[in-house]
């Protein structure tokens, strides 16, 4: 795969990243259900075997159980992939999660987060959130000034190599730039989901901030693979079932939007995952997408997507697919 770097940072990532959410396991309360970590562990390994070279995590994935699964993935690797995590999610004993910004958690985290994955540095420290649950900042103990002091305190110690957010707006990144340079931004976009076009994106592009987007297949909705019989039997702890995209009358569009992107897909002998993850590349602001793999066998089904570079034409059939399916 060809190398994009990201932003004004010295990483130099493949246009496609592993997403290791679902692997954090099942019994916590963003799940995927419950998960095999042999099974995780080879479709890691089946994504590097690829030529991806970036695996992105997060601490509140499975409570600390996603990064502790990929940290088992590194083991022997002659080449080291590039490891992102993220910060700013804290569970308690109960596994009840909240959000802390203050300078003392970002640390106790990052350090968690080292010993679980078992590197040296961290090549991507991003904040997950500058808020929790769509509340005020205010509610949070700390800021996100403080928070990006902190960070850059523990880049200069060399525990990180760069610094990120994820779900921030502009105003948020502009805030953060004040305190140290944001090497990237990590929003939700896909077909399903394009709000950030409006002045994220763009904002991004304008300052040189790279973007690794993620769900660009919208949780699996988009795949290709699903259907109303297997999402009538997701696990009960796969939070999923409450996404209105996975419910009528959405799913129905939905999936009327899927068979426009495997028309396409047909033609290129690429799958609907595929082009739907191709479709965020079109975008001049963003740098990469994460896939998110269970298995080895998903793995082939998604990896292509590097490789579909969509005519204008095809960018259009979609848009048509879209308007249609709405």
């Amino acid at each position: 795969m060809f190398l994009r770097t990201l932003g004004q940072s010295d990483l130099k990532i493949t246009p496609i990243g592993i997403g290791a959410w679902a692997i954090g396991g099942g019994q916590w309360e963003f799940a995927w259900g419950p998960q095999d970590d042999k099974e995780s562990i080879a479709a890691i390994r089946a994504g590097l075997d690829r030529g991806i070279n970036w695996i992105d995590t997060a601490a509140a994935y499975g409570l600390g159980h996603s990064e502790t699964v990929v940290g088992r993935s590194l083991k022997g690797l002659s080449t080291r992939p590039y490891i992102f995590t993220k910060c700013s999610l804290v569970w308690d004993e109960k596994g009840e999660i909240s959000h802390n910004l203050q300078a003392s958690s970002i640390r106790r985290e990052a350090e968690a987060s080292l010993r679980r994955l078992d590197v040296d540095a961290i090549d991507l420290y991003q904040i997950h959130w500058p808020a929790w649950k769509s509340g005020p900042e205010s509610a949070s103990p700390g800021s996100i000034e403080e928070a990006m002091g902190e960070m850059a305190k523990l880049k200069a110690e060399g525990k990180i190599r760069n610094i990120g957010v994820s779900n921030f707006n502009a105003q948020q990144m502009q805030r953060a730039q004040k305190i140290a340079p944001i090497a990237s931004l990590q929003p939700p976009y896909s077909l399903l989901a394009r709000d950030v076009e409006t002045s994220i994106l763009p904002f991004a592009l304008r300052h040189g901030i790279g973007v690794i987007v993620y769900s660009p297949m919208a949780s699996g909705m988009l795949s290709g693979a699903m259907t109303r019989e297997r999402i009538a039997t997701f696990p009960k702890d796969d939070w999923r079932q409450n996404s209105p995209n996975f419910q009528e009358p959405m799913l129905t569009h939905n999936l009327r939007l899927v068979e426009t992107l495997r028309a396409i897909g047909k033609r290129r002998g690429a799958t609907p995952g595929e082009v739907a993850i191709a479709w965020t590349l079109t975008n001049p602001a963003v740098t990469g997408a994460i896939i998110g793999v269970r298995s080895a066998d998903q793995v082939s089904g998604i990896a292509g997507a590097a490789d579909v570079h969509l005519a204008p034409d095809e960018i259009q059939e979609i848009g048509q697919g879209t308007r249609q399916a709405a």
